[in-house]
């Protein structure tokens, strides 16, 4: 078993790398391997294509290693189970060679000829190219909404801003990228460690293709893990409203003690058990959610301290003297 601690072998080192994160994804491997080499051919320069199979349970690691043999410039990585999507593409990252690299989706979603307009932006000196996704008439309301929303709270909560279909398909050039290699996130989220990390960026639309095969690997309880690791990785904004809020209904209970014992003086009595319970109820309601959010923090320097490695791969096809 090898792990991102190993040390890598020399490989020549060519100008574009792709790093294409892939799941259960035979029913798009071929076509998607084909319309990405025509488009990287038209480029006319030296490049590398490395799929990283983030631990599928269909042919898509098999369909990956024909391709590599059929093609040198096409490399595969096979994780020892699913690590992951962002965890997949920093090993993606970590094998690259390329003075820049592209990351994009395996689906056929992320247009292949949009590379050329990346590569040009790069070219004129942008250490990162971004992409907005352009919806088409047929995305869905939910994916819309949800969308806009985790934008928004990202946005506000990190300080970082994050538009509107800013997606995973972009470039970032190889000091960007060792710089990412570095760091020691327990949760990935590259779209908010490309905007932290800063050096120069532009942004590029396009139009999302429709999905070649298959469905999405994204259930609804997947983006909402998602949305909630991305937020604790890049904020502690939840951490401080948990002593505000903390504050505050310390103050009503003040408050409502004063109350009592002032009716009490009076000779009046205090009636509303019922009330009361609520109250309590929803007090004790506040506490519990206070103590998920810190032990969510807690939790992420527990596993931060593990240092356990961010994958472990099985098998490696297409590199130079291919690590068994």
């Amino acid at each position: 078993m090898l792990t991102e601690h190993n040390k890598r072998k020399e490989t020549p080192k060519p100008i574009l790398s792709i790093v294409i994160p892939v799941l259960n994804e035979e029913g798009n491997v071929a076509f998607f391997s084909e319309s990405l080499i025509k488009s990287l051919e038209q480029l006319n320069i030296s490049y590398e294509v490395i799929f990283v199979d983030d631990g599928s349970c269909d042919k898509t690691w098999l369909l990956i290693t024909e391709a590599s043999k059929k093609n040198a410039n096409i490399k595969g990585i096979s994780l020892s189970r699913n690590f992951g999507q962002q965890n997949a593409v920093f090993t993606g990252l970590h094998y690259s060679s390329g003075k820049a690299i592209i990351t994009m989706d395996g689906d056929c979603q992320h247009p292949p000829e949009k590379i050329a307009d990346l590569f040009n932006a790069w070219q004129k000196g942008y250490k990162i190219v971004n992409t907005k996704r352009i919806d088409s008439e047929d995305f869905s309301f939910v994916k819309r909404f949800t969308s806009f929303l985790f934008n928004k709270v990202f946005s506000l909560l990190s300080g970082l801003p994050m538009s509107k279909g800013l997606s995973d398909f972009r470039l970032i050039d190889r000091q960007v990228a060792d710089v990412i290699k570095d760091m020691r996130d327990t949760d990935l989220f590259f779209r908010g460690i490309t905007h932290w990390v800063g050096f120069l960026a532009t942004t590029i639309t396009y139009q999302a293709n429709k999905r070649y095969s298959g469905s999405t690997k994204f259930s609804l309880w997947k983006l909402l893990k998602y949305s909630i690791s991305a937020i604790l990785s890049f904020s502690i904004v939840p951490l401080k409203f948990s002593i505000w809020l903390g504050f505050i209904t310390s103050l009503l209970a003040f408050a409502e003690l004063v109350y009592i014992f002032i009716r009490y003086i009076q000779g009046i009595s205090v009636p509303g058990w019922a009330s009361t319970l609520t109250v309590i109820s929803f007090m004790f309601g506040i506490l519990f959610i206070l103590l998920g959010i810190i032990g969510a923090y807690l939790g992420n320097i527990y596993e931060t301290l593990k240092n356990r490695p961010r994958f472990i791969i099985e098998e490696m096809s297409g590199f130079i003297n291919d690590e068994e």
